[in-house]
């Protein structure tokens, strides 16, 4: 028996939503009018707790695929719970390419930057702009590949709203390397079908647990 979830993609991600379905929905509101707030506090518990698995496991699975830390992907990945008399939880994903720096350690070395097992030759880490350090490479550098650096847009004068910026003691243009978590993008709907099942098997054990307590006051 599945449960009324969905996602909706966007450009910049996907947003997963978890709600029981009309069949399931039906059964919970027969024992709802026996117990109404024993079911509701089940069944706002149950989506939390998926809401927190959902998370975890996306979370390990794009760390695995991408060989970035499971710390950086928990950052872009943000809960909604139920909260009130509201009876849907969401769970934002954003699938804009991440920093390099945030994906592991990076090691300085003379021929460029290593980190999470990803090499960045003629790059170097060092605060440039903002307050933590990056991954930067001059882009008049031999060594320089658009697709090791996405998400940044090729601009004569650069900025840091292009992803381009000057060093503050020259004027080469330099941009920020980035890692692509685009193809976690495919997964949106198994992600979505294993949180169907968990959210009922999770919505029993919740229900079962008030059940137990209302017989127990009776």
């Amino acid at each position: 028996m599945s449960v009324g979830s969905y996602f909706k993609p966007s450009a910049g991600g996907g947003m997963i939503s978890l709600q029981t379905s009309t069949a399931d929905l039906q059964a919970f509101q027969d024992f709802a009018k026996l117990v109404p707030k024993a079911a509701a506090a089940a069944q706002r518990r149950a989506i939390n707790k998926t809401l927190g698995w959902l998370r975890t496991h996306i979370a390990r699975a794009v760390g695995r695929q991408e060989r970035i830390a499971v710390a950086a992907v928990r950052q872009r990945l943000r809960a909604y719970p139920v909260t009130g008399g509201a009876m849907s939880g969401k769970l934002w994903f954003g699938i804009n390419a991440i920093e390099a720096s945030r994906i592991g350690r990076a090691r300085q070395s003379n021929s460029g930057v290593s980190v999470a097992g990803r090499r960045y030759q003629g790059a170097f880490y060092k605060k440039v702009y903002g307050n933590s350090a990056d991954i930067w490479i001059r882009t008049s550098s031999k060594h320089f590949n658009a697709d090791d650096y996405p998400g940044s847009t090729v601009s004569a004068r650069g900025g840091a709203s292009s992803g381009w910026i000057a060093e503050h003691d020259s004027r080469f243009p330099l941009a920020k390397a980035k890692v692509s978590l685009e193809q976690a993008r495919p997964h949106f709907e198994s992600w979505v079908r294993k949180a169907d099942e968990h959210l009922l098997h999770v919505l029993q054990q919740e229900l079962n647990f008030e059940l137990q307590k209302y017989l127990k006051g009776k």
